[in-house]
């Protein structure tokens, strides 16, 4: 009775967290934040009790046709080690870059974190994460791909002209910190939740193309993300997974929700078909659809914008596509793993 009220409480405690911030659109994201795990929480890193290793990768353009897209993309990859060390538990490793280029390369940011992540069993319902992430930023910009309205003579920007821009660096680095906690609850073999709590920019580094001497304020915001999952299997032939991620940094924030349902497609469910649909509130509905054969799957959606937006782009906001590969050590494909966690909704 006494672990059923810790449950209880920490699902309130969250939900809680979610409450109390007013919710709006942010930019520069993947839709698809549950095909990018160590992007939204270092707690993620091996977090995957069915399979030893994953590679993933991500692309995303938005607002094509308003001139230069925006354009992200990153490959990430994890994997469990110590498995056989711990009885109860393992340890994640893993890796992520990220690049954004905004506006045909004027602005351009690379990123580079490794994390690791501790995973414990906790009863015979209950897995505990906790996990660190560090990282090096390096943000570009080309100050010869701009104009600015001292360069207006009259008729046309003359980039000529001397634009009176106290641009002191054309290129920042930074180290960044990042920490997270993801707890999961296996209720019966049909039923999992799992909810997470991160936090990025920890260490709040300076980012700014000016004198960084100066009087502005340029240190980071810390960016807090929530995120609540669960997986339901329906007779034996569906497998619907409703979730919700939320982002807050300073004054900005992103809620996203939504539900994926996977179909199998074979009897042994190595063959799935995958369908889905999501509102990012006040932006835009995402539709989804991808195919899993074994342990490898594909996913495409597209994000038709909602927002006043809508009367520049024509509703088209973006596409984003993601490829995902889990694996066994020493596997070909299709093995199935012994679980720590003793229940798990897979078909």
């Amino acid at each position: 009775m006494k672990q059923k009220g810790y449950h209880i409480l920490f699902w309130l405690a969250l939900l809680q967290c979610i409450a109390i911030y007013k919710l709006q659109a942010q930019d520069l994201h993947f839709s698809q934040y549950f095909n990018a795990p160590l992007l939204v929480n270092p707690a993620n890193t091996g977090f995957d009790p069915e399979h030893d290793y994953r590679i993933g990768g991500n692309y995303r353009n938005q607002w094509a046709n308003l001139g230069n897209p925006y354009k992200t993309m990153s490959i990430w990859g994890d994997a469990q080690l110590f498995n056989k060390r711990f009885d109860n538990g393992w340890v994640g490793i893993g890796g992520a870059l990220l690049k954004d280029e905004a506006g045909g390369g004027t602005l351009t940011s690379l990123k580079a974190y490794t994390s690791v992540a501790y995973h414990q069993v906790l009863g015979y319902d209950g897995l505990l994460s906790v996990g660190f992430g560090a990282g090096m930023v390096n943000k570009r910009v080309d100050v010869s791909k701009l104009t600015f309205d001292d360069q207006w003579n009259g008729k046309f920007f003359d980039i000529t002209i001397n634009p009176n821009e106290p641009f002191y660096y054309n290129s920042v680095y930074y180290f960044d910190l990042q920490a997270g906690i993801n707890y999961a609850y296996f209720a019966t073999d049909n039923i999992y939740f799992n909810a997470g709590l991160s936090v990025m920019h920890i260490n709040r580094p300076k980012e700014t193309f000016f004198d960084p001497n100066s009087n502005v304020n340029n240190q980071l915001d810390p960016r807090y993300n929530i995120f609540l999952n669960s997986r339901i299997k329906i007779q034996d032939m569906w497998i619907l997974n409703p979730n919700i991620y939320y982002s807050l940094m300073g004054t900005a924030s992103e809620t996203v929700l939504g539900m994926n349902a996977n179909r199998k497609l074979s009897d042994d469910g190595s063959s799935q078909l995958i369908l889905g649909m999501y509102y990012r509130l006040g932006d835009s509905f995402i539709p989804v659809i991808g195919y899993q054969i074994n342990d490898l799957k594909f996913t495409f959606n597209y994000d038709a914008t909602t927002s006043s937006l809508g009367g520049y782009n024509g509703t088209q906001g973006a596409y984003e596509i993601s490829i995902v590969k889990s694996g066994i050590y020493g596997g070909s494909g299709g093995e199935t793993k012994a679980l720590k966690c003793p229940k798990a909704v897979r078909f």
